[in-house]
């Protein structure tokens, strides 16, 4: 566990009470990878492995995502959110397959999003997105979605018939770091101006030699806090599928105090949002 980095110092920013993260996976053994799937079950990324890493941090609030390697099999996300206890919740994913009393039962037991993974690997197309947004609506589940940010000029029709509230992963999750001027950008602010939720989390994912400022995704997350502080969340995207070396997850709690100097919109950000969106 040494990507843990147990033991090592926590964030140097003032981390608030009730500060959450509201994205990261768990797995566990005896839960079987979807088959088509791309990302295998790590076997360093379970709950206790977790909590080792949420002290670290100072965190008190996290959101499981199902990861796509589990497929519409959410056994292991809704153990690891009953594990966790009263400050965890979850993102599913569902199919047309799926019951109200099903739907219900998730959301009794923490789920309050469905995940829209629209990458290699993911288990929803955008064929399905508009009617299994709509019920996860009627159930107060917001729909969280991941894709090329380079890729919503064009799918913002399809983006338009997602009902409720929606969740874009990563910063917009540029393949290549992006200009303010990007059209991907531009339409990604575009959607946050009408009501969008973005979690400023993984930059690494798109400056890969930014670290520890990340500046190129840094311009992007500032004009995006700019324009709705109110709609911003924060995630460590933990335990970093598919990327090695792992970063260290309190340097990239400190890029977000790089990113943002005014404590009270970090506070808004790691601790008053997370809890209006999943109800904390």
């Amino acid at each position: 566990m040494a990507y843990i980095f147990e033991g090592q110092p926590g964030p140097a920013i003032a981390v608030p009470p009730g500060a959450a993260d509201t994205h990261m996976h768990i797995y566990e053994p005896g839960h079987a990878m979807a088959p088509d799937a791309t990302i295998p079950p790590l076997d360093d990324a379970r709950v206790d492995d977790y909590r080792i890493l949420q002290t670290r941090l100072g965190l008190q609030r996290v959101v499981v995502v199902q990861p796509s390697t589990y497929g519409k099999d959410n056994a292991c996300t809704m153990e690891a959110v009953a594990a966790m206890g009263e400050n965890a919740r979850a993102v599913v994913v569902v199919d047309g397959l799926a019951s109200d009393d099903e739907l219900a039962a998730l959301t009794k037991a923490g789920a309050r999003g469905i995940r829209f993974h629209m990458l290699p690997g993911g288990a929803l197309s955008w064929q399905v997105a508009p009617e299994l947004s709509a019920r996860a609506a009627e159930h107060g589940w917001h729909a969280q979605l991941q894709l090329d940010g380079r890729d919503l000029p064009g799918r913002l029709n399809d983006i338009a018939c997602i009902t409720g509230d929606l969740v874009i992963d990563h910063v917009g999750r540029f393949f290549e770091p992006v200009r303010p001027d990007h059209p991907g950008f531009k339409a990604l602010l575009g959607l946050v101006a009408k009501g969008a939720w973005v979690k400023l989390s993984a930059p690494y994912l798109t400056e890969e030699d930014g670290a520890p400022s990340f500046a190129a995704v840094g311009a992007l997350v500032k004009m995006l806090v700019a324009e709705a502080p109110e709609r911003m969340l924060w995630a460590s995207n933990w335990p970093h599928p598919g990327v090695d070396p792992r970063p260290d997850d309190a340097q990239m709690l400190d890029t977000l105090g790089t990113w943002i100097g005014d404590e009270a919109i970090i506070k808004r950000i790691l601790v008053d949002n997370p809890a209006q969106l999943y109800g904390f």
